[in-house]
């Protein structure tokens, strides 16, 4: 576990690995990867339940419903929620060191607050109305404004969500901005002895909408500027990494494809957020939207402003 760093507060020895739950299939995916996190990074696991009660109350009253009474029913069934995760979390290490938070905020809110002091935040994706709805707002929102890491534990069961085979793949887009993806994403590959696969797309162009591109970068010196940008992303971080074996690939166009393609073999695929180039925007259109709710394996989203490691 890393040492206490004053700049960063992802990285204290204190900061939690945040998992928030609705009672949903979804979220007790995200409960299990994220207590495999917490277990291997022998962090603290915070289970989060947000109620919502503000909208609760509103709907409540147009309908001229007995307010007090429901309410004592909603907080009682998240804590019976609360109750449960954590007993899932502690099948996966019945050592955690886990505590449960329940929350009258939005899941929006809540979760968007906590990630600001949490190591990472992970959420799942499907939910309820009311609760953690995952597929729909509460999801984008937490993604786009959530601080540090934001991990969205995608996968068809828990064998998919929390594998322990396949390469960390991270898209490189050759921007600033971009480099805390990379270095999260050779950290996790150090801390789960995988391959890092680095994807870089030459041009934005959705792969999918031009299906005539070829794959391949036919012309040299495009050909040879796109690996100067991949290999000019990630050399730094292999000096820093150096047991980690990286493969680069450089398409001409695609990145929703791509990392799509790469998402069916990968453990984890790594992005940043608001990043520039081949994955321009990648976190405000159809890129972002099929990564966080068609990727086959767990999708991570790393803010500029906050970095990630073990």
């Amino acid at each position: 576990m890393s040492a206490d760093r004053g700049d960063d507060p992802h990285r204290l020895t204190s900061a939690p690995v945040v998992v928030g739950i609705d009672g949903s299939p979804g979220a007790a995916r995200a409960v299990d990867w994220a207590a495999d996190a917490a277990s291997r990074r022998r962090r603290r696991l915070e289970i989060v339940h947000a109620l919502d009660l503000m909208a609760t109350r509103s709907a409540l009253d147009v309908y001229d419903v007995m307010v007090p009474p429901v309410l004592e029913t909603i907080r009682a069934h998240g804590v019976e929620q609360l109750t449960a995760a954590a007993e899932a979390a502690r099948r996966v290490d019945p050592d955690l060191d886990i505590i449960v938070s329940i929350s009258e905020q939005s899941p929006a809110r809540a979760l968007i607050e906590r990630s600001a002091i949490a190591h990472l935040l992970v959420v799942g994706t499907s939910g309820t109305g009311g609760t953690i709805a995952h597929l729909g707002s509460t999801l984008l929102a937490v993604v786009n404004h959530g601080r540090g890491a934001v991990v969205v534990a995608r996968g068809a069961d828990t064998a998919q969500v929390t594998p322990h085979e396949g390469p960390v793949v991270v898209g490189v887009d050759g921007s600033a901005r971009g480099a805390a993806a990379i270095g999260a994403a050779f950290a996790e590959a150090a801390d789960r002895r995988a391959r890092l696969v680095a994807v870089h797309t030459w041009s934005d162009l959705s792969f999918d909408r031009f299906g005539a591109l070829p794959e391949i970068i036919r012309d040299a010196e495009v050909r040879a500027r796109a690996d100067a940008v991949l290999a000019e992303q990630v050399v730094g971080w292999q000096e820093k990494f150096p047991d980690v074996e990286v493969v680069r690939k450089v398409y001409l166009a695609g990145p929703r494809f791509r990392l799509l393609a790469w998402s069916k073999v990968a453990q984890l695929v790594v992005v940043g957020n608001r990043g520039r180039g081949g994955f321009r925007g990648l976190l405000l259109g159809s890129t972002s939207n099929s990564l966080v709710q068609h990727a086959d394996c767990p999708v991570m989203v790393v803010h500029p402003n906050g970095s990630h490691s073990s």
